[in-house]
């Protein structure tokens, strides 16, 4: 399995212009190791578009099941952001954030983007997807540059704790889909070929997300759990 444990939390957002080269050094330099050393945390990634207007960034953590993000450990952070978590943190908007069961997960390694899909599933409801959810993984990951493909059912209950972070943040939006697909590419090139044949793939089983739904992000860093024992 190509995620790592059985559950994920996937964050789209964007940061105010000014704060844009603070925000990568803070992130890549304390926040994303601060959260690996919390045990649970498994891998984290970080993903950019900067053609996008509208969530720029988008963030993954994985972990082996739901509990590790709403933790003790966790919210004992959450509670208590760093003076440069709290310097940063304003400059969030667009914020966007889940917890979801993983469904399933195929294929092998990261790849070089990543391609994300907000998915709202009324049509079929919950038990119509987690039938699909397997043989629209299979149809995607047989597409040319494509190395993986991650299906989670949205849990926000799981990341919903209003915190000091989410105080700092201003609004954060936990709730507004029912599932995310997460299609790992060997690069954007390949990917923005390979999306029609993905929407064509999720039509079949009555998925169609909104276009503001489905974005491509190339990878800009990822980093593993700085738990040891």
């Amino acid at each position: 399995m190509p995620i790592k444990g059985n559950a994920f939390v996937a964050i789209w957002h964007d940061i105010r212009a000014e704060s844009e080269v603070e925000y990568n050094r803070w992130h890549t330099r304390e926040h994303m190791p601060e959260r690996l050393s919390i045990p649970g945390f498994m891998r984290g990634r970080r993903g950019v578009d900067w053609k996008r207007d509208r969530h720029r960034y988008w963030t993954l953590y994985e972990g082996p099941n739901l509990d590790v993000f709403g933790s003790p450990a966790y919210l004992e952070r959450l509670n208590n952001p760093t003076p440069w978590s709290q310097q940063i943190q304003p400059a969030f908007y667009n914020f966007i954030r889940c917890g979801c069961e993983v469904l399933v997960s195929l294929g092998e390694g990261l790849g070089g983007a990543m391609a994300t899909y907000r998915i709202s599933f009324d049509s079929i409801g919950e038990d119509g997807f987690r039938r699909a959810a397997r043989p629209v993984a299979e149809q995607i990951l047989g597409l040319d540059g494509i190395s993986s493909v991650h299906i989670g059912l949205a849990r926000p209950e799981s990341t919903g704790a209003k915190t000091r972070e989410t105080a700092l943040r201003g609004t954060t939006q936990d709730g507004l889909f029912d599932a995310a697909i997460l299609v790992d590419g060997i690069g954007r090139l390949e990917l923005e070929a390979a999306l029609p044949q993905i929407s064509a793939a999720l039509a079949r089983h009555q998925l169609r997300p909104a276009p503001d739904d489905v974005a491509v992000y190339d990878l800009a860093f990822a980093l593993d759990s700085m738990n040891r024992g």
